[in-house]
């Protein structure tokens, strides 16, 4: 370990040799900021105005230890060559040696440290002061404002006692060019009090990762609960357009009691329509696509169903599948009244006999007088009846369908509709339906007064079958010549005394409005294709009849 030399004597004179220290030029430059002298800003960066320094005021100057000449040199030239450019230095250099002449030999000479350059402030910003005790260099606290950071103070405080915490400016590498030897000091250039005040202007507070996400989620959370009611409330505007608010079925199985009449010759699309607007069925569309899928034919008549049923069971009252629920039975059209009542029975569980007994008193039905039953009168066609429907009704419910469709075609006098009605019956069991409107103006061609081919007399063996109470297509001359049988028109004149079967509607509307022709005689050659022949002579229908024979010899057993 070296000896410590406690000589002050020493000390003084070494320290007058050595050059400053930074810091202590920075302590000697603060102190004559406190001493009122101010450094003034050149009007262009690299030119400054010379300022007179005033002499320190003794109450404020502390005792020094002597400091080097050379120190003292470098200070005046400091202030002469950085800031009097015209070399008139004298008044700095005194200020320095009357720092010098008061030495306090109890305290040490705090060092003065170089500085990189002078700051320039603006003259329109005075520092603040604060006074500091310069007999403990070690302790001494930077509060007044640096030149260079001119309200910065919040910023670059600091502590010139502790030389490794202070900063170097690197702005200090620019600027003046110094003339004392031992020192490099470069031209400052200065940004102006504006970039120094903007850079004072505290930031703000930036919020907290935790903060901004939280925010971040807010915002999507929002932006999707307005999203959300968006496509809420234009779906409301959208279903009716689209067609989104419809329903497709009802959950049934419905109340109340509406009665549906499916004409001959309807679609299930029309059916399904009136069904709809009777609210029976909710859409339309979709119980045609249930009927369609449930692979059955739709039958014209009468059906009684719900209100507000499931397409499933109206599909089944079309079809007479919902047996626990309806009667059905199928007429066709020619039945006799026989097999008409018979069919009916089965259908509805009624006894035959009960129908018989109201079928042989057709007044309470309103038919003609003349009518002995109600043969002729049964309209042919599906029918379904809610369970426990009486006889009475399902009998006038089908006699009803007939008188209406006489109504229809203009027949509305009692006798002329059961006249009708019997050569109704006759065209439907002798002709093909293509031909009902021929074999009908045959008929009353037949029937006209003056008549010398047949006079007067019809000749159909349907007539005289239906009075034998058989069903052939082949007669003896002696079933043909018994005038006993009041059905048998190839010995009576006229028509027979009643229909001889149920016609159906088209064979109704032949008889109501025959077709004009000159023709006395038909015969069916085809009982497969039902084609008929006309002619009006007997000679001609006599070939037509052979071409019939002829057809039965290849076809046996169906002539029969």
């Amino acid at each position: 370990m070296s000896p410590v030399n406690n000589d002050p004597s020493n000390d003084a004179a070494e320290d007058r040799t050595r050059p400053l220290t930074r810091r202590e030029i920075r302590a000697r430059e603060r102190f004559l900021e406190t001493q009122n002298q101010e450094v003034l800003p050149p009007p262009v960066p690299v030119h400054f105005e010379p300022v007179a320094v005033p002499k320190p005021q003794p109450a404020f100057v502390p005792d020094y230890a002597p400091a080097a000449p050379e120190a003292t040199t470098h200070a005046a030239d400091l202030h002469d060559d950085g800031i009097h450019g015209d070399g008139n230095h004298g008044e700095a250099v005194r200020s320095q040696e009357d720092l010098q002449e008061h030495p306090d030999p109890a305290q040490p000479e705090v060092p003065l440290q170089p500085v990189d350059a002078v700051h320039p402030i603006d003259d329109t910003v005075q520092p603040e002061v604060e006074h500091y005790d310069v007999a403990h260099p070690d302790d001494v606290r930077h509060d007044t404002l640096h030149p260079d950071v001119v309200e910065h103070d919040a910023v670059h405080s600091y502590d010139v006692a502790h030389d490794d915490e202070f900063h170097d400016l690197q702005a200090h590498d620019e600027g003046y060019a110094h003339h004392d030897p031992q020192f490099d000091y470069g031209v400052h250039e200065e940004h102006g009090a504006h970039d120094l005040m903007a850079a004072a202007t505290p930031a703000p507070k930036v919020p907290s990762k935790k903060v901004r996400r939280r925010r971040r989620l807010v915002a999507l959370l929002l932006t999707l609960t307005v999203f959300v009611a968006a496509v809420a409330v234009g779906a409301q505007f959208l279903k009716p357009l689209l067609g989104m608010d419809k329903v497709s079925d009802y959950p049934g199985p419905g109340t109340g009691s509406v009665t549906i009449t499916v004409a001959p010759g309807s679609g299930p699309k029309l059916v399904a329509s009136n069904l709809q607007s009777q609210h029976v069925i909710a859409d339309a569309d979709s119980f045609v696509a249930a009927f369609t899928a449930a692979g059955g034919e739709l039958s014209p008549g009468d059906f009684t169903f719900k209100t507000e049923m499931k397409n499933s069971d109206a599909v089944n009252v079309l079809l007479g599948k919902d047996s626990s629920k309806i009667m059905y039975f199928a007429l066709s059209a020619g039945l006799r009244i026989g097999e008409s009542l018979d069919a009916i029975s089965k259908g509805s569980g009624i006894p035959l006999s009960e129908l018989k007994a109201l079928s042989d008193s057709p007044a309470q039905f309103g038919v003609p007088a003349q009518a002995k039953n109600l043969e002729g009168f049964l309209a042919p066609g599906e029918y379904r009846f809610p369970v426990g429907t009486s006889a009475k009704d399902i009998l006038q419910k089908l006699v009803t369908a007939t008188t209406d469709e006489l109504k229809a075609q203009g027949v509305t006098d009692p006798a002329k509709q059961y006249q009708t009605i019997t050569v109704a019956s006759i065209v439907q069991a002798e002709g093909g339906q293509a031909d009902y409107g021929n074999v009908a103006g045959a008929i009353y061609n037949r029937l006209k007064p003056g008549n010398t081919e047949t006079n007067g007399l019809i000749q159909s063996d349907a007539t005289v079958t239906y009075g034998l109470g058989t069903k052939t297509f082949h007669l003896t001359d002696a079933q043909k010549a018994d005038k006993g049988n009041p059905y048998n028109t190839y010995a009576n004149v006229g028509l027979p005394v009643g229909p001889i079967g149920s016609p159906g509607k088209t064979a109704i509307d032949a008889a109501a409005k025959p077709t004009a022709n000159n023709y006395l005689y038909w015969v069916t050659i085809n009982l497969d294709t039902k084609e008929t022949k006309f002619s009006s002579t007997l000679a001609e229908h006599l070939k037509y009849v052979d071409q019939y024979n002829a057809w039965c010899a290849a076809n046996a057993g169906r002539c029969v």
